[in-house]
């Protein structure tokens, strides 16, 4: 898992005076809100990567038919409490074959390191009050033993995987 700094990350919203631009022009590592990519996607180069922020509450198959140009996908957790992003991140890893990175961002604590992982997130933005060095504490709890259960990783349960 990949902790980053909001600061220092290499993808950037398009932005103007007045907040989000409308409609963008292409560059490298934007970073668009899902109406920027509705406004753009059609007249943008195929070729180019960019990075979508996607609301917690809209169907994530909406994306299917453009994964090929998303490098990243940045999924919301408004609340710890709200664990939609959960099942988006498992959708686009299971169903629709994603192979990009999912960041989780909003209020995303320690305590979710686990989960977040095992739904296919790679990438993590803390809360400001949270510790990387104690999120990763929390992802090598169960390294050496692994879980009961299968995930995106590896979707066979431990009574199979032992008994192969």
């Amino acid at each position: 898992m990949k902790f980053i700094n909001a600061a220092t990350c290499t993808w950037h919203h398009a932005v103007g005076e007045d907040g989000p631009k409308p409609d963008p022009d292409p560059a490298p590592n934007r970073l668009l809100t899902l109406e920027q990519w509705h406004a753009v996607k059609d007249h943008w180069p195929q070729d180019l990567k960019v990075a979508i922020e996607f609301p917690n509450d809209v169907d994530i198959r909406e994306l299917a038919p453009d994964l090929h140009r998303i490098a990243l996908v940045v999924l919301e957790f408004p609340k710890w409490t709200d664990g939609r992003a959960y099942s988006q991140a498992h959708l686009l890893r299971i169903r629709l074959k994603f192979k990009g990175a999912i960041r989780a961002r909003g209020e995303v604590l320690v305590d979710m390191m686990q989960l977040l992982a095992r739904t296919g997130f790679d990438e993590v933005i803390l809360r400001g009050d949270q510790s990387p060095a104690f999120a990763q504490k929390a992802l090598d709890l169960f390294e050496p033993v692994g879980f009961y259960q299968g995930d995106v990783a590896e979707t066979r349960p431990w009574f199979l995987r032992s008994a192969a």
